[in-house]
């Protein structure tokens, strides 16, 4: 006898509301890998005849609202959610448009109109108190029993990226689902009210939680239950704690045969050398893997961030770099954390036809691949001179402007190749670099203490008269959302990361620092996240060689009393 094995497939499509800013393709995989099919809302009447909307918010607070404006979709979208009654996920500035209005706005400028659905206005975090953006992940405190929440725990984190925040007022507890704390502010981080659901936090970059929250909000349309909520009991003194991230970035590049590769270089230099046997001559570039199998890997042992970092010779431009996008494309299928990429991003003309591409278009390629952070290296150091040259006139044209001013701050990253300059005094360096004493055990060759960080581009391989301090705050200015912060002298060496660099930039700056280069046992996570105000820390060749596992590194970190990301 033959058993026949009856599937049963979704009643319903999702209708997702792309406007066409920043990195949707990880909600569509996500949503895919739930078992859903989605339907793409192209005109207004589509909202009106939607079974469920989700609704990725990516970017800036006014150019959400401006879009749905132009589109004709804000009326029909205020008027599918006017009852509670009918299915509606927002994600991230998806949840804050529902509210009334948003200070995310140019200076002197009134506030911005939301939808309106919501009691409230969405404000920016206070720089003076917290690093900005408030990057990596965290808790949620529960307001509600929810059949959204229920296949997660209460205790699992997600992935949070954004400057602006909704505060929790009389008007709109009743909305609350969970609400989270980060350096004593206390905001909203998911609401519900009958079948509209909201959160602040990525489901789709949340991992294997993420996903089940997306399960559940499905799986309860599908059964009739998603207005099955209970208020719950709040300690108002609960509060929840932003984990020390652990990113693993991934080097890729053309091996000499034409294959893209993971790669690792020392102090810069991807080739094999003495270390690896190579006695004379030129050796082959490092393999450590193919790009989205080691991806994944990393994603099942644990990781909170994945960056992809470019490091071919860019003759024509990323436009027509396909085996990078395409690698961008695959890792997104199903790998469910956040997707940095780095290489290449800047404005170029092509020599062959004329054409020219803005920085910004290249990143959008990237964004629409399955990024959701792009990392500007050389450009940053240029957009850096040229600041302090127009006395600190923005032009509005750098890089850093004109992808922050369209996708927001978060989705720049800028990353910072300094080396050390040795002195013998401060007075021996110009007054504009700043002189940093090293921290014992890493001082120079000769034991030198002191040294200001002279910024490098192309890969390292050309130096400018400028400090990674000065590039870190003009960038800052600038727009960018978070800083890389590499090491050529420490590169590859497994000593541990400069303290020294460390602290002096994560001093610096209001917005988050990513510790890099010289990593090699878990000691150096706990060490860098003790001694500096890094909000997370970046290593590839030790795990690249399986020499540490990640969870034996956030398992240090614990131990020393800092908060770390379970795998659930």
């Amino acid at each position: 006898t033959v058993t026949k094995v009856v599937v049963e497939m979704p009643s319903f499509k999702v209708s997702l509301l792309d406007y066409g800013a920043g990195n949707v393709r990880s909600v569509r995989n996500a949503i895919a890998a739930n078992g859903y099919e989605i339907e793409d809302i192209t005109t207004p009447e589509q909202i009106d005849e939607a079974k469920v909307i989700v609704f990725p918010g990516v970017g800036s607070f006014g150019s959400a609202m401006r879009v749905l404006k132009e589109k004709g979709f804000d009326g029909p979208l205020r008027k599918y959610l006017s009852d509670h009654k009918r299915p509606f996920l927002g994600i991230c500035l998806g949840m804050q448009t529902l509210f009334e209005s948003s200070d995310e706005h140019e200076e002197g400028q009134d506030a911005i109109p939301g939808l309106g659905v919501i009691p409230g206005k969405v404000v920016r975090f206070d720089s003076t108190k917290m690093t900005v953006p408030h990057i990596g992940w965290n808790g949620r405190i529960l307001h509600k029993e929810s059949p959204v929440l229920k296949h997660v725990s209460p205790l699992e984190e997600a992935y949070y990226v954004h400057s602006y925040y909704a505060p929790i007022t009389e008007e709109n507890k009743e909305w609350i689902l969970s609400s989270t704390t980060y350096s004593g502010e206390h905001f909203i981080s998911a609401v519900q009210r009958g079948a509209v659901v909201a959160t602040q936090f990525h489901p789709e970059k949340s991992g294997s939680t993420g996903l089940r929250v997306l399960k559940g909000f499905l799986e309860a349309i599908e059964n009739g239950t998603l207005e099955q909520t209970e208020n719950l009991a709040v300690d108002p003194q609960a509060k929840t704690e932003l984990v020390k991230r652990i990113v693993v970035a991934l080097d890729v590049r053309s091996n000499d045969h034409g294959d893209l590769v993971v790669t690792k270089g020392d102090q810069y230099d991807v080739r094999e050398n003495h270390k690896e046997g190579v006695e004379s001559g030129r050796g082959g570039v490092r393999n450590l893997g193919k790009p989205v199998a080691l991806a994944r890997r990393y994603y099942e042992e644990g990781t909170d961030e994945i960056a992809f970092l470019n490091i071919t010779s860019f003759r024509q431009g990323v436009i027509e770099d396909m085996p990078m996008l395409q690698v961008l494309e695959e890792a997104s299928k199903n790998i469910f954390v956040p997707l940095t990429v780095g290489g290449g991003i800047r404005s170029y003309s092509d020599p062959a036809t004329g054409q020219t591409w803005s920085a910004l278009e290249v990143a959008s390629r990237y964004f629409r691949a399955g990024a959701d952070k792009v990392s500007l290296g050389s450009d940053a150091v240029q957009a850096s001179e040229e600041f302090i040259a127009s006395g600190g006139k923005k032009s509005g044209g750098t890089s850093i402007e004109m992808i922050s001013n369209v996708y927001g701050v978060q989705a720049v990253v800028v990353s910072i190749d300094p080396k050390r300059v040795y002195v013998n005094s401060r007075e021996d360096a110009a007054a504009e670099h700043v002189v940093v004493e090293l921290e014992n055990g890493q001082e120079g060759p000769n034991g030198e203490k002191l040294c200001w960080f002279q910024c490098t581009v192309k890969g390292g391989r050309e130096a400018r008269n400028i400090c990674a301090v000065t590039v870190a705050k003009t960038t800052e200015k600038l727009g960018a959302g978070e800083i890389m912060l590499n090491c050529i002298d420490m590169d590859g060496q497994g000593n541990g990361y400069d303290i020294a660099l460390m602290r002096a930039v994560s001093d610096a700056v209001t917005i988050p620092v990513i510790a890099s280069s010289g990593a090699g046992t878990p000691e150096h996570f706990t060490d860098v996240f003790s001694k500096t105000n890094v909000k997370a820390a970046l290593a590839a060749g030790m795990f690249h060689r399986k020499e540490v596992e990640i969870e034996a590194v956030k398992a240090h970190i614990r131990d020393h009393g800092m908060p770390a990301r379970s795998s659930y």
